[in-house]
């Protein structure tokens, strides 16, 4: 047996490291976040998570000054094996149950956190600075939409792009997931006189929408707020219709923490690289990307635009 199948066996055979990996195939997660499901020290998980790193068994992004760990996303079939029948087998664990427990405890503050953000700044101008949004941006946004659409507005807040794409689109669902907001949204289309959006409450990650439903899937300034921004790609061309297109506005990568604190951004922005690879591996074809600079010069967050097209 080769040496690196004994080191797996000898890594699986622990029963922390087992509780972290199940943990690690399920969510992204920080070294803070794994202390409090698992109640134990950092020292005695950071130990851990560096011999899973060593085997490469799991990930390591750095977001700033935060770092998340997830299980490895391409794992040698040997050891993907292993690892699922291992899994498998503790199932029913009843330590395994109150992990999961705890787990479903840690994402539920993380979506309260951020749906309190967004429910204070609900009633706010809607007209208030927001890092990304740029007048080039939703220009070219607007120039890539041939009327009348059917358009999924994902992670819509209350619908101030939704407003303007109303004038045009056959249908525009806003899909959000804070309520507040989506009273806020509904109360402000009713003052415009605009009858044809609909607003529904909703995980941008788990789109409440039929396949194959909509012409276009609009992202704007909600990737960076998803914890899986992949995954909420992978709706989007899940709910378009073939040759349907996906529009992304969001913020280019940038050093500033602040925002996630002022702003609770999840990701500090994401490359032109990022976007588009994430993109062709959802099976988006004819991507592009362009980044626009920032408009408001104190807050100096740049606009990157992409966009893809479902094959027919």
């Amino acid at each position: 047996m080769p040496d690196n199948a004994w080191n797996l066996l000898k890594l699986f055979s622990d029963r922390t490291r087992l509780r972290i990996l199940h943990l690690l195939k399920r969510e992204q997660l920080s070294v803070g976040e794994l202390q409090d499901i698992l109640g134990m020290g950092q020292s005695r998980i950071s130990t851990h998570l560096a011999q899973l790193l060593k085997l490469k068994v799991v990930s390591l992004r750095r977001e700033g000054k935060k770092a998340f760990y997830s299980l490895a996303g391409t794992l040698p079939p040997n050891t993907r094996k292993l690892l699922e029948a291992t899994f498998e087998s503790i199932a029913d664990d009843t330590e395994i149950r109150g992990d999961e427990a705890a787990l479903a405890r840690v994402i539920e503050k993380r979506t309260a956190a951020t749906q309190e953000y967004f429910d204070a700044i609900a009633k706010r101008d809607g007209n208030a600075a927001v890092p990304g949004r740029s007048d080039g941006g939703i220009i070219q946004m607007l120039l890539s939409l041939v009327p009348p659409l059917t358009i999924a507005d994902l992670g819509s807040g209350r619908g101030i792009i939704s407003q303007r794409l109303a004038l045009s689109a056959k249908k525009i669902f806003c899909i959000d997931n804070s309520k507040t907001t989506l009273d806020e949204g509904r109360e402000f289309m009713k003052k415009h006189g605009v009858k044809n959006v609909e607003f529904i409450l909703g995980d941008i990650q788990n789109v409440p929408l039929k396949n194959a439903s909509v012409d276009v899937a609009l992202l704007s300034q909600s990737l960076h707020h998803a914890s899986r921004p992949k995954d909420a790609i992978n709706e989007a061309f899940r709910i378009l219709k073939p040759g349907g297109k996906i529009i992304i506005l969001d913020l280019n990568k940038h050093p500033y923490e602040i925002a996630r604190e002022r702003y609770h951004d999840t990701w500090l922005g994401f490359t032109k690289s990022d976007i588009e690879t994430w993109l062709a591996e959802s099976g988006f074809q004819k991507t592009s990307s362009l980044v626009f600079p920032a408009d408001d010069k104190k807050l100096k967050f740049e606009t990157l635009f992409a966009r893809g097209e479902k094959p027919l």
